[in-house]
């Protein structure tokens, strides 16, 4: 059976609907008034245009990329974790215990301490809904939904009664110490001559954020518990008639997915914030699920809408800074590229598979595509 090639699923998909979402876009900002062409290139200038720009987006960037994963880990399970704002939450508590209470003597130290406890916090979080699914039936999407509110409420009460310092009205913790501060990119680059700005927060958690997307990589694509989870994802009665424990997969694939999505607060609470305060998130769990459907669920692609993302966020936020567009229409355009990447991908899927089966046949009427025929092996002087 003839199938569209693969390239074209991974680049040209995407990028048709990136060129529909900035289309519809241009219109809507044309309807308020304003130049499009200028927006874009505010957009592109505040982003990209100096290391302040892309500090801020690689700091975005940086937490799409660990929910992406975290997402597309679950999504290779045929699971559909939603929880990832509230498991990014928890991970925050983790990062905070462990900042807080416990003195280190050094950032690297503590960053592999405050990691491994996003982790669990992270993970832990996500167990319970992935044990009602398996074991009682019910739907992840409902349950890590609710997980969500749930998270957000238990941050809240800890925040208030619990970690928050004494004589301060702020719900948040007190600043973590000195040596637990991670370096940013200024200071990475500093020793080797390159100059980047200061004010940047972008961390040394961006480095723990591409080295999560080459370990999810050789997770699914290079060991055996990956083959299981794909396995599973694609024939649930095929992976048990192949002896593949149901269970086993949906506990693993979401305690690793909660895993990621709680790293992201190394970035967030521990690089920039250097505490942790309500709402930290910013919606990045819910973000991460239209990086992961962008990018297909493989790590390069999550890499690269992630960098994307990024670029929107930090660039709609120069928008609504320079020009009269409010920072409602942002989330607007944010929206639309979410719509065309995920919800409506076969309106662009469907024709572009019409249109190569076509070229196909085209082809092997012509006789283009024949193969040649086979030629015996002959022997020495024949």
């Amino acid at each position: 059976m003839d199938k569209m090639p693969k390239w074209a699923d991974v680049v040209l998909i995407p990028l048709i609907s990136l060129i529909l979402a900035a289309i519809l876009s241009a219109l809507v900002i044309l309807g308020i008034g304003e130049d499009p062409v200028a927006a874009v290139k505010l957009m592109v200038e505040g982003a990209l245009g100096s290391t302040y720009g892309w500090g801020y987006t690689l700091y975005y960037a940086t937490n799409f990329m660990f929910t992406g994963l975290a997402v597309a880990v679950a999504f290779h399970a045929r699971l559909f974790n939603i929880g990832g704002e509230g498991q990014a939450m928890l991970g925050g508590l983790g990062v905070a215990v462990i900042s807080l209470y416990v003195p280190w003597p050094h950032w690297s130290v503590a960053l592999i301490a405050a990691s491994a406890a996003a982790m669990l916090f992270g993970a832990a979080w996500a167990a319970i809904p992935a044990y009602l699914q398996a074991r009682r039936g019910s739907h992840i999407v409902i349950t890590t939904i609710m997980f969500n509110f749930i998270a957000a409420a238990l941050l809240n009460y800890m925040l208030v009664n619990v970690m928050r310092p004494e004589g301060s009205m702020d719900p948040a913790t007190a600043r973590f110490p000195a040596a637990v501060h991670l370096p940013t990119l200024n200071e990475i680059l500093a020793p080797l001559g390159i100059p980047f700005s200061k004010a940047a927060p972008a961390n040394v958690s961006l480095l723990v954020a591409i080295g999560a997307c080459i370990l999810v990589w050789a997770l699914i694509w290079r060991t055996r518990l990956g083959y299981e989870i794909r396995a599973y994802g694609h024939s649930e009665t095929g992976a048990r008639y192949a002896g593949i424990s149901p269970f086993r997969i949906t506990m693993i694939a979401m305690l690793i997915s909660g895993a990621l999505a709680g790293l992201m607060a190394i970035n967030n609470v521990m690089g920039e914030a250097e505490r942790l305060v309500l709402n930290s998130t910013e919606g990045a769990g819910f973000i991460g699920i239209a990086v992961a459907l962008m990018g297909r669920s493989h790590p390069f692609g999550v890499f690269l809408a992630a960098i994307l993302f990024g670029f929107l966020y930090q660039g709609g936020a120069e928008l609504a800074l320079w020009t009269s567009i409010p920072r409602e229409l942002i989330v607007v355009i944010q929206a639309l590229v979410i719509l065309f990447t995920g919800a409506l991908d076969n309106m662009v899927r469907m024709p572009l598979e019409r249109l190569f089966l076509a070229r196909s046949r085209r082809r092997r009427d012509r006789g283009e595509g024949a193969p040649l025929p086979e030629r015996k092996p002959t022997r020495p002087g024949e």
